[in-house]
């Protein structure tokens, strides 16, 4: 084989072996626990840490896991992850600790918050839709689960500016406005989170229980996310799901797929076996299975190789014949005519076993090249 065959045939090779192109999955994990102006919460940084190993373990290009975020950390995270974001298919953020409404809007806390008065939450928190806004560029799914609606002491001490103003418990009802955008709550709407008696809340139990299992349309997931809660809790909390998504399913982790059945491999086996048989007969009924290609080539040398040496073995029995001959009518005394005729029979054997071998060699060369 040629080097410009063999570099068309790597070539190919490579080709065929490029892994399709997969989606590009991006997380973002907070976890906002250790409060300056509030009580400790116990198990966000718990949760946010079993979601990322979660996400990480089921294979996402990035999970950017951080933990009691101030309102400078927080800002520079939602900031770093919409550059992530920008290029994906599917982009997730989870947010545990508290959480407020006011108004309508729903708002994360950073650790380093104050919140006196209720004015003071457009300087000091971050909306919902300001997270909804980091993720907007994903192209296929966009989801950001909300385990914020625990009983929240700011909501009870803060100064209202203003009578008409509403802080309510839990987290306002919101109706996503780009497609294919999920927002799971811990919690029902006006509802509250239990934290549970273990490190991780009933919630995010159940939340690394489910969202990673391959192939499981991401609805499903958390609608075994509900069941499971409301089992754990005595139906006293209900997570929520709001927006919609189109008929076709997503999940967050894809079915891993299942290699195709690759003809060359096929073809390549067989070869080996007749090779390991090393008979003519196993190469010609390869060759019956597989009449073309490259492994075809290569049992054809292997046929003439076979062949060159059957060839080599007859003459060089004849050469050691004839040598014989010729040194017995030698030893004799034979005729002058007799012994001219062996000896020149002796030479031509010779030549034939000496062109044998050259011949093997060629055929071995080639072979060897081949593979």
């Amino acid at each position: 084989m040629n080097f410009f065959c063999r570099f068309f045939f790597i070539a190919a090779l490579l080709l065929v072996c490029q892994p399709a192109s997969a989606e590009k999955r991006v997380a973002l994990v907070l976890g906002n626990s250790n409060y300056k102006n509030a009580a400790v919460l116990p198990n966000p940084v718990n949760d946010a840490a079993a979601v990322a190993a979660t996400l990480k373990g089921a294979g996402f290009d990035i999970v950017d896991s951080r933990l009691d975020l101030s309102a400078a950390d927080m800002r520079r995270a939602l900031r770093d992850f919409a550059d992530q974001a920008r290029d994906s298919d599917l982009a997730v953020v989870y947010y545990a600790g508290h959480g407020i409404e006011i108004d309508g809007t729903n708002y994360l806390i950073p650790t380093d918050a104050t919140l006196q008065r209720d004015t003071d939450i457009y300087d000091e928190a971050f909306s919902l839709d300001r997270v909804l806004l980091t993720i907007e560029p994903a192209r296929q799914l966009r989801l950001v689960i909300v385990d914020a609606c625990r009983n929240n002491p700011f909501a009870e001490t803060m100064k209202r500016t203003v009578s008409t103003r509403t802080v309510s418990r839990g987290l306002a009802r919101i109706e996503p406005t780009t497609t294919n955008t999920l927002v799971a709550f811990a919690a029902k709407a006006g509802l509250t989170a239990l934290d549970g008696n273990s490190k991780n809340s009933p919630y995010a139990t159940a939340l690394v229980k489910h969202i990673a299992t391959p192939g499981l349309d991401v609805r499903r997931a958390f609608g075994f996310v509900r069941d499971d809660v409301l089992q754990a809790t005595g139906n006293r909390q209900e997570p929520y799901v709001y927006g919609s998504l189109g008929g076709a399913d997503i999940a967050l982790v894809p079915v891993a797929s299942t290699p195709t059945a690759n003809p060359q491999s096929e073809t390549r086996r067989d070869f080996e076996l007749a090779l390991q048989v090393g008979h003519k007969d196993a190469l010609n009924a390869f060759l019956a299975q597989h009449p073309e290609g490259f492994y075809a080539s290569l049992a054809k040398l292997q046929l003439a190789k076979i062949a060159a040496e059957k060839t080599r073995v007859a003459a060089t029995e004849k050469a050691r014949l004839a040598e014989q001959e010729r040194a017995r009518l030698a030893a004799e005394g034979a005729q002058r005519r007799d012994q001219e005729k062996a000896a020149a029979d002796a030479k031509a054997a010779e030549e034939r076993r000496v062109a044998a071998e050259k011949t093997k060699q060629a055929v071995q060369e080639q072979v060897a090249e081949a593979e």
